[in-house]
């Protein structure tokens, strides 16, 4: 008979194993020796040892999922259970049994991931619906459309919730980019009609702007340009294949009739400057007459520079009032000189004086007589009274004369 620690070879070729629950029957042998026996099975210990322990690194190491590590422990605790071996079979069913409790744990492990990642995911794309609504109410087209984008491929790299929830979310997500879509659709459909409608606008106002190009209603046509560059700015910007060439045609004509219109109003200039010239010689010329002398001899003269005056054009707008100040001034002291030999030569006016003075005079003779005659009679206070009355009239008859004296009398 042979043994060791864990089994033994009886006298007939049965091989045992010793367990916790006794002897167990390994198998017969009848090929050889006992030793070669015990040696055989022992080999067959090993190899469940060699398996077991591939089997713990793989759990420990790799991503064997639980089921499939269940499998292989069975498989394994079938082998051992069947007492084909001599060595610790206790001890692999102990190790065996750690290893169900490690897979256990690495599944309880994995499912608590899950659920963690789900709720992550679930999260992200709670988060990702939320902002994607709120874009879905944006104006900023280019911006908000280009998020939008980037939240799908947000979306197809996150991992996928229960069907439920998952389809839910989808639906509001892809609701919220097709709200946005209809919207910019909406905006840029009104856009296009808004700048077809500026495109006509404009294109009239350019027919205008040119019909106008070649007129020299230089007041009324600028006034006109002023207007229609209003009503350009009002009427919005045209399709951009289109503004630029408009906007060209339109400046264009402007162009023209302010380019033709500047010519003439420096023609125009010139002239003026060298009319204000000629002008103040004559307002010089005139100003000579000052002060008036020979009545006659200084009317002829002005008349004569007044025709040369007339027959000269505009002066600058600017310079105007000082020159023709100057004119006028030499007018009005005609005018008084004039009125002053009238007044001097005038019959009846000259009558009215004489008379005027007669009155007075003879009125102050007969204050100063009856002054004497109260003095005479001692009425002193009568004759302060009438002394009084004396120097009013003495001023007046003093003023008739100074004015008789105009008509040379």
């Amino acid at each position: 008979m042979s043994s060791d620690p864990w089994g033994r070879v009886d006298e007939t070729g049965t091989v045992y194993v010793r367990t916790a629950d006794g002897e167990q029957v390994v198998g017969s042998w009848a090929a050889g020796s006992p030793e070669e026996a015990l040696a055989y099975f022992e080999r067959k210990y090993e190899g469940l040892v060699v398996e077991i322990g591939l089997l713990e690194k793989r759990v420990r190491t790799t991503d064997l999922s639980a089921k499939d590590a269940q499998a292989a422990i069975g498989h394994l605790r079938e082998q051992v259970d069947a007492h084909h071996a001599v060595g610790d079979l206790d001890a692999l069913r102990g190790r065996l049994d750690k290893l169900v409790e490690t897979v256990e744990a690495r599944r309880e492990e994995r499912k608590a991931q899950r659920a963690k990642q789900s709720d992550e995911a679930r999260k992200a794309k709670e988060d990702l619906v939320a902002e994607a609504e709120q874009l879905a109410q944006s104006d900023q087209w280019r911006a908000a459309g280009e998020r939008l984008r980037a939240l799908v491929d947000t979306w197809k790299g996150l991992p996928r919730l229960d069907r439920k929830s998952d389809d839910e979310l989808w639906h509001r997500f892809s609701h919220a980019r097709s709200a946005f879509s209809k919207r910019r659709k909406a905006h840029f459909a009104q856009l296009d009609a808004q700048r077809e409608e500026a495109r006509r606008t404009k294109e009239r106002l350019v027919a205008e702007a040119e019909a106008l190009s070649g007129s020299t209603d230089w007041g009324p046509t600028a006034a006109r340009y002023r207007e229609l560059m209003a009503e350009w700015k009002a009427a919005g910007r045209a399709q951009r294949e289109h503004e630029d060439d408009l906007w060209n045609r339109f400046r264009g004509a402007q162009d023209v009739f302010f380019a033709a219109r500047s010519s003439v109003f420096a023609e125009r200039d010139a002239e003026q400057a060298e009319n204000l010239k000629l002008k103040e010689e004559l307002a010089e010329e005139a100003e000579k007459l000052l002060p008036i002398g020979e009545l006659k001899a200084a009317r002829a003269a002005f008349r004569s520079i007044n025709e040369r005056w007339e027959a000269i054009g505009h002066v600058p707008r600017d310079a105007r009032p000082k020159v023709e100040g100057r004119m006028h001034a030499v007018e009005r002291a005609l005018q008084e000189a004039e009125e002053a030999e009238w007044r001097r030569t005038n019959p009846e006016a000259r009558a009215r004086a004489e008379g005027l003075t007669g009155q007075l005079q003879a009125a102050v003779d007969k204050l100063r007589a009856q002054i004497e005659q109260a003095r005479a009679q001692g009425n002193n206070a009568r004759a302060d009274k009438l002394e009084k009355e004396l120097e009013g009239r003495q001023a007046l008859l003093d003023q008739a004369l100074k004015g008789l004296q105009e008509f040379g009398g």
